[in-house]
């Protein structure tokens, strides 16, 4: 099975352009002090075009993208932080 992501190139005037793919769900929880992210399969890849994008070069360091459930998680989720280091 092959995979195809296509990541937008980063424009540093319009920021990263993510691509979510239709019918994600995504989900982030604490099961006693583990972290654990839930996701369909259009989430998976929605979440790494979003990985893929915040390692592009051009990307600079501190960039990140901030998830929670009023901004693309499940009802309840905890809050997702991924940042470029």
């Amino acid at each position: 099975m092959e995979i195809k992501i296509e990541v937008p190139k980063y424009d540093p005037h319009t920021g990263i352009k993510y691509n979510w793919i239709n019918g994600f769900e995504i989900e982030v929880k604490n099961q006693t002090g583990t972290v654990v992210l839930l996701a369909n399969k259009e989430g998976l890849l929605s979440l790494a075009n979003h990985l893929l994008n915040l390692a592009q070069d051009e990307i600079p360091s501190g960039y990140h993208l901030h998830l929670d459930e009023n901004n693309s998680l499940a009802e309840k989720s905890l809050e997702l932080i991924i940042q470029k280091k």
